[in-house]
């Protein structure tokens, strides 16, 4: 099968070396260091499934130099989708299938304005990969599984070939025939996980054990399949308590990659990672992810001095802003998030924090920020 990889990250990397290293046609778009690295000496993945060095690769800057393709895969970060799929159109024949491994819950609408209908899948990727350095990716853990279709659920003649091909290559795979509601239910999830260990600035260890803030991570998530009904996906009833189920189950010390970007805040990309995948819509309303000025009023107060009566923690929080994704109804979404501000001063106050000189903020209608009085 000829594949194109868009974006050699992680995801991309990953599977794309294990695709390309089971015989498939592959070829990865990337750019900068990584490709240079790839062109030099070749793509290294570190796995506990397996290391594994692929020499040649076949990787470029330019999909035009490709030509058409059976699959493309999408595994760029979410900001950088609409230029990565603009990227792509080359890559198309007639009946070519772009499938987006992307978080989030946009890409496929972005998928069929940019290049049709016809040619947008849906997927889901569950595996916690990063570039280690240029031309090396490092998988964490032994999860590594992907979920793809059609829009409409069919089993698709190219549906079915790439699920042949992931098998030959040794990956877990699952041709789903309700991929809307598959990227629904990890977005669940997603959102529950970020916004709590950003919230908090904790791995999840410590947020699913005390019981305040298990309670506002069901809410989060709660509140995500709201959005979905609304937009007329059918999640199932369980949905939350499969997920919390699954969060149980994470390492102690496991972090979403959302705090990673609002850490390095600083960085250009690190801000423009977190103000994209704040956002979220719901019915037909965009809600925004926090602002540069509140986040950089957050930073500001977080680099205070602390008193040395202050808890020590892994990363005080003394100013912290949370994306929150509201309810359908304007009225549920106030009503949860007086409810998250009152519930997260308590919890502040449980860490020997002054909540009579703590603010919280609404920054947005999609937004909470927390910021310390001088």
């Amino acid at each position: 099968m000829k594949i194109a990889v868009v974006g050699a990250g992680g995801v991309g990397g990953y599977f794309g070396a294990r695709l390309a290293a089971a015989g498939e046609d592959v070829t990865f778009i990337a750019r900068g260091p990584h490709l240079e690295a790839m062109g030099k000496a070749g793509l290294v993945v570190r796995s506990p499934r397996g290391d594994l060095h692929l020499q040649p690769v076949r990787a470029t800057r330019d999909p035009a130099a490709v030509g058409p393709v059976d699959l493309v895969i999408i595994a760029v970060k979410l900001w950088s989708t609409e230029e990565a799929v603009e990227s792509a159109k080359p890559l198309l024949g007639p009946h070519t299938g772009v499938i987006s491994f992307q978080n989030g819950v946009d890409a496929v609408d972005i998928l069929i304005r940019r290049l049709g209908r016809d040619h947008a899948m849906g997927g889901v990727a569950h595996i916690a990969a990063m570039i280690e350095a240029p031309g090396v990716i490092r998988h964490n853990g032994t999860m590594a599984k992907l979920t793809f279709g059609e829009l409409d659920g069919a089993p698709s003649p190219r549906a079915k070939a790439f699920l042949e091909a992931c098998t030959r290559a040794g990956i877990e795979a699952y041709l789903s025939g309700h991929i809307q509601r598959a990227i629904w239910e990890k977005f669940v999830f997603l959102v529950g996980l970020s916004g709590m260990t950003c919230l908090t600035r904790m791995p999840i260890g410590p947020i699913r054990e005390d019981p305040l803030t298990r309670e506002m991570l069901r809410d989060v998530m709660s509140e995500v399949v709201a959005v979905a009904r609304a937009r007329g996906i059918e999640l199932p009833a369980d949905t939350v308590d499969r997920q919390m189920q699954f969060t149980d189950r994470l390492p102690q010390n496991m972090v979403s990659s959302m705090l990673g970007d609002l850490t390095a805040w600083q960085s250009p990309g690190g801000g423009m990672a977190l103000r994209r995948r704040g956002t979220a819509r719901a019915g037909g309303r965009r809600a925004h992810p926090p602002q540069p000025g509140n986040l950089r009023r957050a930073e500001t107060a977080r680099r205070r001095r602390r008193s040395p009566r202050r808890p020590q923690i892994p990363q005080p929080v003394t100013g912290i802003v949370c994306p929150v994704i509201p309810a359908a109804a304007s009225e549920a979404r106030n009503t949860t998030t007086r409810a998250m501000s009152s519930r997260f001063v308590h919890f502040l106050r449980s860490l020997g924090f002054m909540a009579s000189r703590l603010v919280a903020v609404s920054t947005s209608p999609g937004a909470m920020a927390f910021t310390r009085m001088p």
